[in-house]
């Protein structure tokens, strides 16, 4: 059972890349006071971890009756960094996207710790490694997203100011990638070469 719940790990691990939406979390959360932040990283891993079991439960019957396919999924989500990232990219003042209220639940909670990747990802590992293994490895994941976004302080008072700006605009145009990357499988699983 240990084994299988390593072996389920190390691809969701990838597909939360937490490691990786850590500067996007300090871009969206900046000037945001600490108790305020530790609400939303509690938001984020609350609505990650309903989403994900919640999914493992009902995806494939929630897609098989709604019509929707993987690529579909991908495509919303894609395009949903996408304009979050233009925005960013584009108003030279920081302005709030999101209210603060939401912020945990789109789009941190949604999609980047549990997006398609994680979704698609745990449907696949479940008949490797088995239901428990896969909701086991799919829960310890976000916990450890959540415990990697609490430390973000510390990232802030090493980079500095001027260093946390520049490092959301480069966040900002990977996000921006990633949301085009999403929707390029989406249109390769489309033509049958996903």
């Amino acid at each position: 059972m240990l084994k299988d719940i390593l072996l389920s790990f190390i691809p969701i691990f990838v597909a939360v890349d937490a490691i990786g939406v850590l500067p996007i979390f300090v871009s969206l959360t900046e000037g945001i006071e600490s108790r305020q932040k530790t609400k939303i990283i509690i938001q984020s891993m609350f609505t990650a971890l309903c989403l994900a079991v919640g999914f493992i439960f009902l995806g494939k019957a929630v897609f098989k009756l709604l019509g929707i396919t993987i690529g579909d999924f991908m495509i919303a989500g894609g395009v949903i960094l996408f304009t979050l990232a233009i925005n960013d990219i584009l108003n030279p003042v920081k302005r709030r996207r999101i209210p603060d209220k939401e912020l945990g639940a789109v789009p941190l909670g949604t999609p980047l710790i549990v997006g398609p990747a994680v979704l698609t990802t745990s449907l696949a590992i479940i008949s490797q490694y088995g239901l428990l293994a896969t909701l086991i490895s799919v829960m310890a994941n976000i916990l450890l997203a959540g415990a990697i976004f609490s430390l973000s302080s510390a990232l802030i008072k090493v980079l500095g100011e001027a260093g946390s700006k520049a490092l959301s605009k480069i966040m900002s145009l990977l996000l921006a990638a990633i949301a085009v990357m999403m929707i390029r499988k989406a249109v390769l699983i489309f033509l049958g070469k996903g």
